[in-house]
C-alpha cells in the first residue's frame, strides 16, 4: 500500500483555481509532435495536417458553484454550457465545429427536465452550426454536473495564443463588460426577496439586458469573422470569462509584458451604469472583476489602428508596455493603480479575493 509520508496539508483555497492548475501541471510536457500547444491557453492546439490545426477545450459546470437552478432555467443552462466552451474556441481564432456533452444527474431530475436542458444544448448547436458528436451520462448524489468539450479548426498560421502581445500593441475589447455580473446580483436579490415573500413577483424589465447577459451569453464568433473581413490579425487573444482584470494578467504573464488600461475607455452599457448607482457599486470595479462576459480581449499592432477605430463592436482600452512598466489602471484622475486579479475564482474562499 502506498503511503504519503508528507504530513503537510495545504488548503486548495490557498492556491485558487489557476494556482492549483499551475501547481499540478508543473513539469508536465508533451510527447507527441502533433501536440502543438498543451496546457496554458484557452484551448489545446493539435496538428491536423500541414495546413490546419484543431483546438480542443473543456469546461465543467457544477450546480451550486457555477449555476443556481432557483433562477437559471434548464434550457438557458444548456445553451450557456455550450457557449462558454465555444468562447474558448473563438479565443484561439478558430471556428467551432463539434462538441461532446457529459452530464451527471441526481434522482430529483425527471426525464422532462433533462429534455429541457438538451433543448438549450441543441439550440446553441443550431445557432453556432456545431455538431453534438458524443458524451457520457451518469448519476450524481449532489445535483447536476455538466462537462462539455468543444473542438474547432483553423488554418495553422491563423491560430492566436495568449503569448504574442508585443510592446506598443493596442489592447482591444469586443462588446461591453460588467453586465453579466450585475445580472447575477439582480437575480440573487430577487431570490432573497422570494425567500421572504413567495408571493412577490419580480420586475426584471429594468434589468433585461443584464439578466440576458447572465442567463444567455453569446460566443463572439462574429468578432472572429469581423477581424478576418477587416484583415486584422490579433497578436494575442483571450476570452473574458473570469473578469477583465484576471484575463489581462493571464495575457500579460503569457506574453511577458506589462500594460496600461484606461478607466474612461472601459465599455459599459447604460444599464450597467444605472444599476451600479442603484446598488451602490463602483462600475469600474464591476467592469474589471465581474466575469462571465465572454467577450474577446486581444492585442493588435498599431498599424491596424485606422482599420478598427470607430468600429462599434470594438473598443481600444489601453496599450502594451515593457514588463517593468507593470500592469496598471490609469484612472480618470490620471493616477496609476496596479491591477490585481479580483475576478471569479471558485477555489478561493471568496469570489473576490
Amino acid at each position: 500500500m502506498l503511503e504519503n509520508k508528507n504530513d503537510q496539508r495545504t488548503p486548495i483555497s490557498d492556491l485558487g483555481e489557476f494556482g492549483l492548475i499551475d501547481h499540478l501541471t508543473k513539469g508536465i510536457s508533451t510527447i507527441h509532435s502533433d501536440t502543438i500547444k498543451g496546457i496554458g491557453d484557452d484551448a489545446a492546439v493539435l496538428k491536423m495536417n500541414k495546413n490546419e490545426v484543431q483546438v480542443v477545450t473543456t469546461d465543467l459546470l457544477l450546480e451550486g458553484v457555477h449555476f443556481d437552478l432557483a433562477y437559471m432555467p434548464l434550457k438557458h443552462l444548456g445553451y450557456k454550457a455550450v457557449v462558454v466552451n465555444l468562447s474558448d474556441v473563438c479565443a484561439m481564432n478558430a471556428q467551432p465545429k463539434q462538441i461532446t456533452v457529459s452530464i451527471a444527474v441526481s434522482n430529483r431530475f425527471t426525464v422532462e427536465a433533462i429534455e429541457e436542458l438538451y433543448e438549450g444544448i441543441k439550440l446553441a448547436c443550431q445557432k453556432y452550426q456545431v455538431d453534438l458528436v458524443g458524451g457520457d451520462t451518469t448519476s450524481s448524489t449532489t445535483g447536476l454536473v455538466i462537462s462539455i468539450t468543444a473542438l474547432g479548426t483553423c488554418l495553422s498560421g491563423d491560430v492566436i495564443y495568449r503569448s504574442g502581445a508585443k510592446v506598443n500593441d493596442l489592447l482591444v475589447i469586443s462588446g461591453d463588460i460588467g453586465a453579466a455580473y450585475l445580472g447575477l446580483q439582480v437575480l440573487e436579490r430577487e431570490k432573497q426577496v422570494f425567500a421572504v415573500n413567495p408571493k412577490a413577483q419580480p420586475d426584471l424589465e429594468p434589468y433585461h439586458y443584464l439578466v440576458e447577459r447572465q442567463l444567455k451569453p453569446e460566443a463572439r464568433t462574429d468578432i472572429i469573422k469581423l477581424l478576418a473581413d477587416l484583415k486584422v490579425k490579433p497578436t494575442a487573444m483571450i476570452d473574458i470569462s473570469d473578469g477583465l482584470s484576471s484575463e489581462i494578467l493571464h495575457l500579460s504573464k503569457a506574453s511577458k509584458v506589462g500594460c496600461s488600461i484606461y478607466e474612461d475607455k472601459l465599455p459599459l452599457d447604460p444599464q450597467v451604469i444605472t444599476t451600479c448607482e442603484e446598488l451602490n457599486l463602483d462600475s469600474t470595479t464591476i467592469a474589471l472583476s465581474g466575469g462571465e462576459d465572454y467577450e474577446l480581449l486581444f492585442t493588435i499592432d498599431q498599424k491596424d489602428f485606422d482599420t478598427i477605430k470607430g468600429n462599434p463592436n470594438l473598443t481600444i482600452i489601453g496599450h502594451i508596455c515593457a514588463p517593468e512598466g507593470g500592469i496598471n489602471l490609469i484612472t480618470r484622475a490620471q493616477s496609476q493603480i496596479p491591477i490585481i486579479a479580483r475576478g471569479w475564482n471558485p477555489l478561493k474562499n471568496e469570489t473576490h479575493d
